[in-house]
């Protein structure tokens, strides 16, 4: 509980000019659901508008491309034009009317595109897509090294291809104001290409972007840098990593990449794990509840980085007692959130919090009448009570 006595997960949450409502956060998740030439349409609005009806501090969208040869799939949404920032403003101007902090993820999948959706295996794209007018390209990567069997050979980036990819990022951090987005993050996690650059087993460049950590980390800071500069010092920048990976990325090294970043102008770590060798890392971390909260932790300590945790947190008291235990900061929720939209509504009544001020004013008003009414003339359980 906070001295005012509101628990910790219902609490504002300040990070520069922006304030959250509380700290439930809704994680990107990707839903291969974009209009044609990477807009967010109907879907979007409605995915993710619930999740600020539901009363989330924080709403993510799902990742989106810096580029149209940055996509995963054919069905990524972007952030690469200005029709796409249009679209975009739609879903922040809805996500902020309800209470919502409007957060935008920006990424570049660099050896894993032209891909299939993650139901389809992430199976590279073939002669049937062809067929149906989507034809395969060709990625960017540290080192033609593919992502998996069958996966075509990406291209080693030369110093042309680094510089237009970071600038690309920073273009798409000024779309990000533009599209109305409140915060920002950059996916540096899951095999997307800074953590390519940052593997010793992807990245085996003799130049000084590979070799050493401090080569491998080089790409990555300057993109950082560049973003930090092109959005608003009032506006807080986030970076998602994978705190541990297959191919020798480990705990330590992600402790000493944070202390770079966080030199550089990040306000939080959203700490995940795995993806350069696919999408689960099982033999890494099993996924126990709060499974990624230790390394959100440790980095936190290391390094007096503010970290936000994700991974099977489900309860409003597990939740809490992260938040209380000095863990993490913020928690973010993706399946438990669409399995339950409201489940930070759920959390407040659960922890003794105001569940009926977190929801929009005509639901809040029918369910106070709904209250009253229940205690008036109880019925079934209430009645045995």
């Amino acid at each position: 509980m906070t001295e005012a006595g509101v628990p910790l997960l219902l609490s504002p949450y300040a990070m520069r000019g922006v304030t959250l409502r509380n700290r439930v956060v809704v994680s990107p998740m990707s839903q291969y659901r974009s209009d044609p030439g990477g807009l967010p349409g109907d879907w979007h609005l409605v995915h993710l508008g619930k999740f600020a009806m539901g009363g989330a501090g924080m709403v993510f969208c799902e990742e989106t491309s810096v580029s149209e040869r940055s996509r995963k799939t054919y069905d990524c949404p972007g952030i690469w034009n200005d029709a796409q920032a249009k679209a975009w403003r739609r879903i922040t101007d809805f996500l902020r009317q309800n209470g919502a902090a409007a957060a935008m993820q920006i990424g570049h999948a660099g050896r894993k595109v032209a891909t299939r959706p993650p139901w389809d295996g992430f199976a590279p794209l073939g002669a049937e897509d062809v067929a149906k007018g989507r034809a395969p390209w060709s990625g960017l990567a540290p080192s033609p090294v593919p992502f998996k069997e069958g996966a075509m050979v990406p291209k080693e980036m030369d110093a042309d291809d680094i510089r237009h990819v970071i600038t690309l990022h920073a273009d798409a951090a000024k779309r990000s104001l533009d599209a109305g987005f409140d915060v920002l993050e950059v996916h540096a996690a899951h095999g997307y290409i800074i953590q390519q650059f940052l593997s010793p087993t992807v990245n085996q460049r003799k130049d000084g972007y590979g070799g050493d950590l401090q080569g491998r980390m080089r790409f990555g800071l300057e993109l950082i840098e560049a973003v930090r500069a092109a959005w608003p010092a009032d506006r807080p920048l986030l970076v998602r990593l994978s705190c541990v990976d297959g191919g020798g990325w480990t705990l330590p090294d992600s402790i000493a990449f944070t202390h770079e970043l966080k030199a550089r102008g990040v306000d939080l770590l959203d700490c995940s794990s795995g993806g350069i060798d696919g999408p689960l890392t099982l033999h890494l971390v099993p996924r126990v509840p709060g499974y990624h909260v230790p390394f959100a932790e440790a980095i936190g300590k290391a390094t007096g980085i503010p970290t936000m945790a994700v991974g099977l947190i489900t309860e409003a008291r597990q939740a809490e007692g992260y938040l209380q235990a000095g863990s993490c900061q913020l928690v973010a929720l993706a399946r438990e959130m669409m399995w339950d939209p409201n489940w930070p509504i759920h959390a407040a009544a659960e922890l003794g919090g105001d569940a009926l001020g977190l929801m929009p004013p005509t639901y809040a008003w029918w369910l106070k009448r709904r209250q009253e009414a229940r205690k008036l003339y109880p019925t079934g359980l209430e009645a045995a009570e």
